[in-house]
This record gives C-alpha cells, sequence and structure tokens, in this order.
C-alpha cells in the first residue's frame, strides 16, 4: 500500500505541491491503479504473452540513396534564425541550478 509519505516523495521528486487532501486520495488511486495493473499482468502471464513474446520486428527501411555529408548543411543553416560555427543557435532551456 502506498502511503501518504510515499506520495510525499514523488511530489518531492516531480516537484508538484500536493495538499493532505489529495495525499490520500492520491494514495488510494494509485493503490487500484496498482491493483488492476497487477490483474493484467496475471492474465497476461496465464495466456503465456509477455512483453517480449510480440514479434518484434524493424519498421524503417534501409538509407538506400544517402546523400553526401554536409550537402545540405549551409542551406539549412541559412534558414535557421540564429546559428554559430555551422550549428543552429537556439534559446537555453536548461540550467545547471
Amino acid at each position: 500500500m502506498i502511503t501518504p509519505e510515499d506520495i510525499d516523495k514523488l511530489s518531492n521528486l516531480s516537484r508538484i505541491e500536493v495538499s493532505e487532501e489529495e495525499k490520500i486520495s492520491f494514495s488510494k488511486e494509485i493503490d487500484s491503479i496498482l491493483e488492476y495493473v497487477g490483474q493484467i499482468s496475471e492474465l497476461a502471464s496465464e495466456s503465456g504473452e509477455t512483453e517480449q513474446t510480440s514479434s518484434v520486428r524493424n519498421v524503417f527501411r534501409q538509407d538506400e540513396n544517402p546523400h553526401e555529408s554536409g550537402l545540405y548543411t549551409e542551406t539549412l543553416l541559412k534558414e535557421a534564425p540564429d546559428s554559430q560555427d555551422g550549428f543552429v543557435k537556439v534559446k537555453k532551456i536548461l540550467s545547471h541550478d
């Protein structure tokens, strides 16, 4: 059973504020979701199906006519709003704080 303390840990990790009422509600909901997933796993095991029993295949085609490396670089860089040293320059969205 998931506890309100577990919900605290999850909310801290995901940086989401959760009220005391929500913690109680979430713990009940998560328990029922996990129970449901367990039932599905049991059914899959009983039927002999597992994640890996389905046919896995590569759906991508082979690149039969690859173009020369760098052939379109200049054209693409001219279309970019900003570039520097052969790369497209973009707005910083992550920091190391």
